[in-house]
């Protein structure tokens, strides 16, 4: 699921033909043309989700371009989302023309004549979070996905933020993953990509009803994550900060075998286990790592941490900083969950 490779272990002249042979085998061929070609200083992590990749590169400022020849030669029939997360980059296909800068997102298509280029401006290099679907994986129309090629779509508003920040959570935990998260992350990321692009396209109307579900519970999911150490956070809130019935929140998550309260005490739960874990954290007490994360009944904190976990806080935070390595607990897993998970 996992690969990672740079040109560090090369000498100059190798480290670009070792580059391009390796995006090339993964990707699609493309020309590429670079002033730092004798000492291409560049990498990539891969992500194989099966019908879906994700790929983590960096590189120096390069142009690019692929023929109608290359399109004959091979043609996967795939759409690139391209995140751009240092520097800048500049598209053109089918007469449009495009720049973007960092935090936006861009589609191109592997079926067209492009060219392109990437500037690490004043950075030491470009880097970008790319991934791959097929087009025929996407549940949006032909002729939808072509007025979304070279179309800047803006990451930091909206769905788009949703998805970009997802995306980074991803490949940050990507090591981390098992087999069996393949099915389900590949299908969260075609669910947030379909809406992303739909929202772009203002077509939201025509996605699935379960594509609308999941992409609700994962901006649900994020919301609750990022108000843990609110004592007052509740389904009530919660529902009315997305306009929706509190009926309707409960049954989004009784779908999924939980409840949103369920939710809430293991998001929390996790928090506080993660920074009890935390050397740099040692001189902080358990009360004030529970009360920062939403726990304010020290006694109801320490009944719900054994209940999940099997040890109480005390003894958790003892075994772990005694441990060179992170610790296992009941139920799997290692201290630090990665996103998405839970085979």
């Amino acid at each position: 699921m996992w690969t990672t490779f740079s040109t560090e272990h090369l000498r100059g002249p190798d480290r670009y033909d070792f580059w391009d042979a390796m995006v090339s085998s993964s990707l699609f061929r493309s020309t590429v043309a670079c002033e730092h070609r004798e000492d291409f200083a560049a990498g990539c992590a891969a992500l194989d989700l099966g019908g879906v990749q994700a790929f983590a590169l960096r590189y120096p400022s390069l142009t690019a371009s692929r023929s109608p020849l290359l399109i004959r030669q091979h043609d996967p029939e795939v759409l690139h989302l391209w995140l751009t997360v240092r520097g800048r980059v500049g598209m053109h296909q089918s007469g449009r023309e495009v720049e973007v800068g960092e935090g936006d997102l861009l589609c191109y298509d592997s079926s067209r004549p492009w060219q392109g280029w990437t500037a690490a401006m004043d950075r030491p290099d470009v880097a970008s979070l790319i991934v791959q679907v097929p087009r025929t994986a996407l549940p949006l129309h032909s002729n939808t996905l072509d007025r979304l090629t070279h179309t800047r779509i803006p990451g930091r508003t909206g769905t788009g933020a949703l998805l970009r920040r997802y995306l980074t959570g991803l490949m940050d935990h990507a090591p981390e993953y098992e087999a069996c998260d393949a099915p389900r992350l590949a299908h969260i990321t075609l669910d947030l990509l379909s809406a992303t692009l739909a929202e772009a396209a203002r077509t939201r109307d025509r996605l699935s009803p379960e594509t609308r579900h999941n992409v609700l519970r994962i901006r649900i999911g994020e919301f609750i994550r990022r108000r843990l150490g609110d004592p007052d956070l509740s389904p009530a809130r919660i529902a009315a900060a997305h306009q929706i019935s509190l009926r309707t929140l409960h049954r989004l998550f009784q779908q999924q075998g939980t409840t949103v309260a369920a939710l809430i005490r293991r998001e929390r739960l996790e928090r506080c286990r993660a920074d009890l874990a935390d050397p740099l954290l040692s001189a902080r007490s358990i009360h004030a790592i529970a009360a920062g994360h939403g726990f304010t009944r020290p006694a109801d904190f320490t009944r719900a941490f054994r209940a999940a976990y099997g040890l109480t806080p005390s003894n958790y935070r003892h075994a772990a900083h005694r441990t060179p390595v992170a610790l296992r607990i009941p139920g799997g897993g290692t201290d630090r969950q990665p996103v998405g998970t839970g085979c």
